[in-house]
């Protein structure tokens, strides 16, 4: 499952969102198309020949990735500081994966690209947990009734894996939130 989650968020930080064209609450569909992304991410993953390198805390960490003025620090900070509602070790496998990609020589020519794009997904992501923390209980119950709505238009298959990520606490929602909307995918 870590292989799996490493790739579906580094799928999702460096792809993007591809929000939905609905008339919800942008913050809602920033939710939803967090959780489509991680599905379809899943879905067309091949199988890799080889896991990724687990970095580990007592590898030496670059000064700055080569090309940038980044530190390695700085995004293990915008991680941890972006991700709250992840467990240390899930932002650990963030960071593994992301400094990877940003230590392998393919990618040169996009580093600073890749370190932007993933700043900007980590503040989105960071902003709407703000958001939804300031709800009151009825705005959230609301979105979580509108969750409900877009959910049912998935297949039963994306809808099971929706339910999985919630119960894992892999969306970008803060813990009370998160068990709202598992319970309106679960039908409780």
């Amino acid at each position: 499952m870590g292989r799996l989650l490493r790739r579906a968020i580094f799928f999702f930080v460096l792809i993007g969102l591809a929000a939905p064209a609905a008339a919800m609450d942008p913050i809602l569909m920033f939710v939803f198309s967090v959780a489509r992304d991680m599905i379809e991410s899943n879905a067309a993953r091949k199988p890799a020949d080889k896991p990724l390198p687990h970095m580990g805390s007592n590898m030496e960490l670059p000064k700055v990735y080569p090309g940038t003025m980044v530190e390695p620090e700085h995004l293990r900070m915008l991680i941890d500081d972006c991700f709250p509602y992840l467990s240390e070790a899930r932002r650990g496998e963030i960071f593994d994966s992301l400094h990877a990609g940003l230590l392998d020589p393919k990618n040169a020519a996009m580093r600073a690209a890749m370190i932007d794009h993933f700043a900007e997904k980590a503040f989105a992501v960071r902003a709407a947990q703000l958001r939804l923390q300031k709800m009151s209980t009825r705005e959230k119950e609301f979105l979580a009734g509108e969750f409900k709505k877009e959910i049912a238009t998935l297949p039963a298959e994306e809808q099971a894996r929706v339910a999985e990520l919630l119960r894992e606490g892999l969306l970008p929602v803060p813990s009370d939130f998160n068990q709202l909307l598992l319970g309106t995918v679960e039908g409780r």
